[in-house]
């Protein structure tokens, strides 16, 4: 039997539409291969197939709003500074001259660019052209760098703290945080100034020893030439020399003065000759002092007044202080210009921060705390740090008065966790592992002999702080087989005991080895480390962009407010799926439960 492809074709459209029989279904499966391949092939080829597309086609944006998704961090943004007084942000203006630009509309555009890792104005500048969210918190306006970073700079330095604190009072209110659990670290953030721009304080002072010793020498030189003008000044002290070198500098520009008239009516060529030599000669001690000396001075007597309390400074930022960064990428502990940030946080909101010159956090940790009691936001009732900030003084300062203390704290110190070794524990050097009797003021030490009470002495440290020692020492060391084991002295022992530093860290211990407390502590690191990370990693926030302990005070502000709008994001966002998860969940379970079921 000849089989065609109409055939093929008429039994196909037969088999798909009724039943086949057995007899048609043996004929079908007798068609030649090549031919049901060509049909096969031929059926599949189809034309594509695409979505209408035309960029030319002219467009109507009636509302922007409705392009940004009901949880996007810039309706946050929105919504938290709308909520600021006008009167807030108005009180910083000044009448007259051209208007400005709405400062909720500028703090918007600018809290929204550093959401997004944007940190340059000329940036944000480029996101009011091209970001959607950008442009419906601009209303579309448009204002240049320039307009911005006067802004950022300049007019939000005035406000920014009241600014963060309404902001900080609007999360306690929502219930976002309480401000009674204050976990307090800091990290080092580089400055903007070139990493070659320092001043060290121990070479200023070098070069200005050598420069006195170098004045003495010319003041006796000068004493030599004249007899008279620098006689009375060459013993001068070494503070008086700069206004003792400008009274010689005038006295010596009088004699030039002299001799220049005495030239123009000498006669004689030898006369004037003899004059010339005589003028020259001062000259030059003259120049020295009003272009070397002088001016050298004036340099040391300003590094000196911009290092303060420092060790150094950087000449393109002369706030910021040389810092050992824990980016060090050439491994060599090169120090760079930075800040010290300190900052609290609960439940990884940024709850407070400043901004400092001193490297170590032991130091930060009593100016921090003043700056918040100063400030209209709630003191902690718990604050919570790691052992930087375990000091006498820092212990001293939570405590306050003794029937007011100002704040429990979970602050370990030092040695905390060293104590708790079995080999400090059996460590024969230290005093608190020996035993002591109360009653008569004394230690025992390993080998038996007594360690007796001899005296008081007061000492103050590098902070200033007085503290009172009770010194001990041993009877007889003499023979005693523990003696290099115990002590590196040539004489008998002797242990320095402050009783207040001790009784500081037993209450410091008690308190971490509650298991309440405890729990607490170890919240720690997942907290304040937990934002640095997001910061500085996450957001690549690492090096400042403006320059001076306010204008950077300022930009760190702007980061912790971008940080914690964005916590608020992400926790609707979350929120917001829960519920989504819940819903879907429960359709499920309706649907399960509506399903007839069959037993047989």
């Amino acid at each position: 039997m000849e089989v065609t492809t109409q055939t093929i074709y008429e039994r196909t459209v037969f088999m798909r539409n009724q039943k086949t029989t057995i007899n048609e279904y043996i004929t079908e499966l007798t068609l030649p291969l090549e031919d049901l391949e060509e049909k096969i092939v031929s059926k599949r080829t189809l034309a594509p197939t695409f979505k209408n597309y035309d960029n030319k086609q002219a467009h109507m944006i009636l509302d922007l709003e409705m392009y940004i998704p009901a949880h996007h961090v810039a309706r946050v943004i929105d919504e938290m500074i709308e909520a600021i007084p006008d009167e807030q942000l108005f009180a910083h203006y000044t009448g007259g001259g051209r208007s400005s630009y709405h400062p909720k509309m500028m703090l918007k555009v600018i809290l929204y660019g550093y959401s997004q890792k944007i940190y340059s104005c000329r940036g944000i500048e480029k996101l009011l052209c091209e970001n959607l969210p950008a442009m419906w918190l601009a209303a579309m306006q448009q204002p240049d760098f320039r307009t911005l970073n006067d802004f950022r700079g300049v007019r939000m330095k005035t406000f920014m703290d009241e600014l963060f604190e309404t902001m900080i009072h609007k999360l306690i209110a929502d219930n976002y945080i309480t401000m009674e659990q204050y976990f307090l670290d800091g990290t080092k953030i580089e400055a903007n100034a070139n990493k070659y721009s320092f001043v060290w304080k121990k070479s200023t002072l070098r070069f200005e020893e050598k420069l006195k010793e170098k004045v003495q020498t010319a003041l006796a030189h000068i004493h030599t030439l004249t007899q008279q003008e620098a006689g009375e000044y060459a013993k001068a002290e070494p503070d008086e020399l700069p206004a003792k070198l400008e009274a010689v500098a005038v006295v010596l520009e009088e004699k030039v003065d002299r001799l220049t008239e005495q030239i123009a009516e000498a006669n004689g060529s030898k006369e004037r000759k003899d004059l010339r030599r005589e003028r020259s000669a001062l000259k030059q001690p003259l120049k020295q002092i009003r272009e070397d000396f002088l001016p050298r001075f004036a340099k040391y007597e300003q590094q000196k007044g911009c290092f303060g309390d420092r060790n150094s400074y950087s000449k393109t930022d002369p706030d910021a202080t040389f810092m050992r960064m824990k980016e060090d990428h050439m491994k060599n502990g090169q120090l760079k210009p930075g800040y010290n940030v300190q900052m609290s946080t609960e439940n990884q909101f940024i709850l407070f921060y400043s901004l400092h010159q001193r490297p170590t956090d032991t130091r930060c940790f009593k100016p921090h705390l003043q700056r918040l009691a100063a400030s209209s936001l709630p003191m902690p009732k718990t604050v919570i740090a790691d052992a930087g900030y375990g000091s006498e003084e820092n212990y001293l300062y939570a405590m306050g008065e003794e029937k007011n203390p100002r704040f429990d704290f979970l602050i370990p110190y030092g040695n905390y966790m060293k104590e708790k070794t079995n080999r400090y524990k059996k460590d024969i050097r230290h005093a608190s592992n020996w035993t002591y009797e109360e009653h008569d003021d004394r230690f025992i030490c390993p080998n038996g002999r007594y360690v007796r009470f001899r005296k008081y002495q007061t000492k103050t440290n590098a902070s200033g702080l007085e503290q009172s020692f009770k010194i001990y020492e041993c009877d007889d060391c003499s023979d005693c087989p523990f003696k290099p084991s115990c002590s590196k002295a040539k004489g008998n022992r002797q242990v320095h005991w402050n009783t207040i530093w001790e009784e500081m860290k037993a209450k410091a211990k008690k308190a971490l080895e509650d298991d309440e407390e405890s729990a607490i502590y170890a919240r720690r690191k997942v907290e304040v480390e937990s934002v640095f990370g997001h910061i500085k990693g996450n957001r690549s926030f690492r090096r400042f962009s403006l320059r001076g302990l306010e204008k950077v005070h300022t930009e760190f502000g702007i980061v912790a407010l971008a940080h914690n709008l964005l916590k608020v994001a992400g926790i609707r966002l979350a929120t917001f799926l829960q519920k989504q998860v819940r819903k879907k969940a429960g359709r499920k379970t309706l649907r399960f439960l509506a399903q007839p079921f069959y037993f047989g």
